[in-house]
């Protein structure tokens, strides 16, 4: 496994910037300084905790091009409380055993102020609670129930992206008025497929529908046709969410299994993030529907805010890679990166934080925030921050394929994807 470590580039000019506001022979400079002081005259310090390796690494390459445009827009605007912002990246090899360990060398080795970046959620839960028993704040940008249940700790936040059961609960009126009530699901088998499986079964009933059957799939799997012989032939509806590197492979076999025939399709775009659409054998997605965060296409309505962020992160308006249109990117989750970082700028500055000793008040200050306005932080759209369950709330996306494009036809409103509250972390000594 990968154990490269990386730093963010400090250019010349920012390199001027930085000695320009230090004078005399007191003048201390990063890597070389010891103590509290360097601590908190150098740069912030954060721990990009990123899947390089692993069955996220499409995920991961894309999560890191976007905290590495993240951070030069906020060093370009002056840093956080006048100081340059300075990312290390480890990776984690989407393993959990793996992110505990990179937390602990964040902690112990590269002396972060704070940690952020990561998505697979047995990633997430298997890290967490080391990073709150390091009290270090621990901002991650997944999707899993996790955050929200009360499963982890008052150091581990979510406010950069919503989760599944948010996610779900505003989907199901649609699908079961537009697609179908009779629902076979086929999900990964780890945490945030069971998030899927548990969320979305009791969100369609309360739609008058059904979840006929269940498929587990190993998110190593590299192959799937086994997994369709057991559809049921009444199923009206295919709910698919696919992780991984096979998930080209998945919806390939899936539409040569049916055959353009056979139940109307719903996926989560995970199914298809990275994915070029007009890849040979995926015709059969025309017309199907899938969930997205943000849509990958440029829609009509696209805000100058996100034509912003594509540009800032160097997607074209298919989101794909301005270098080169055959690099697909994971747009519909990777915004979140660019979101969180936004969140702890401010967060940091409404802390007045200095260095370690202001963890708990950098937490204090998210867990006081709540609206948060479509901006150029916020490209996705306006969202909504709960700081008693540390997790953010906001516009849902359905999208249908149509002539080889996603095209938007459904926009949820924040309202509908709330939940009654299961846990206050506020309530959680530190």
């Amino acid at each position: 496994m990968s154990n490269r470590v990386s730093k963010s580039t400090i250019t010349r000019r920012t390199a001027l910037k930085t000695l320009a506001g230090s004078t005399g022979a007191g003048l201390l400079l990063p890597g070389l300084a010891g103590g509290a002081f360097a601590q908190e005259s150098g740069p912030i310090k954060l721990g990009f905790q990123v899947h390089r390796t692993g069955i996220g690494s499409a995920y991961g390459r894309w999560y890191e091009r976007v905290a590495t445009a993240a951070i030069a827009r906020i060093n370009d605007m002056g840093g956080i409380n006048g100081r340059q912002v300075e990312m290390i990246a480890e990776d984690d090899g989407t393993d959990p055993r793996r992110g505990a360990e990179v937390v602990e060398r964040f902690a112990n080795l590269h002396n972060v102020d704070a940690v952020f970046g990561p998505l697979f959620s047995h990633v997430v839960i298997g890290a967490a609670p080391r990073a709150g028993e390091l009290k270090m704040p621990y901002f991650v940008v997944s999707e899993g129930h996790h955050v929200a249940s009360g499963a982890l700790n008052r150091y581990t936040l979510q406010p950069g992206i919503t989760d599944v059961k948010s996610q779900v609960i505003s989907m199901a009126p649609y699908v079961a008025e537009n697609v179908g009530k009779k629902v076979t699901m086929i999900f990964p088998d780890f945490a945030f497929g069971h998030d899927h499986r548990d969320f979305f079964t009791d969100a369609i009933a309360a739609q008058g529908g059904e979840v006929i059957q269940q498929i587990a799939v190993p998110p190593t799997e590299t192959t799937f046709t086994r997994y369709f012989p057991s559809i049921p032939r009444e199923t009206e509806v295919v709910y698919h969410v696919m992780v991984g590197p096979g998930v080209l492979t998945f919806v390939r076999e899936m539409g040569e299994f049916f055959g353009g025939q056979g139940p109307a399709l719903f996926g989560f775009i995970d199914s298809l993030e990275a994915v070029d659409i007009a890849s040979p054998g995926l015709e059969f997605l025309e017309d199907s529907y899938f969930w997205e965060g943000m849509p990958r296409y440029a829609q009509p309505d696209q805000t100058p805010h996100e034509a912003a962020y594509r540009a800032a992160v160097g997607v074209d308006e298919n989101g794909a890679s301005i270098d080169d249109p055959r690099d697909v990117s994971t747009y519909a989750h990777m915004f979140g990166v660019w979101e969180t970082l936004a969140v702890m700028k401010a967060g940091m500055e409404a802390a007045g934080y200095q260095g370690p000793d202001d963890r708990q008040s950098l937490i204090e200050a998210v867990e006081a925030m709540s609206d948060m306005p479509l901006s150029d932080d916020h490209p996705q759209g306006d969202k909504v921050f709960n700081g008693r369950t540390h997790q953010v709330f906001g516009k849902q996306s359905i999208s249908r394929v149509q002539d080889g494009k996603l095209v938007r036809v459904h926009q949820t409103s924040i309202e509908d994807t709330l939940y009654e509250d299961e846990v206050d972390y506020t309530a959680q000594s530190f």
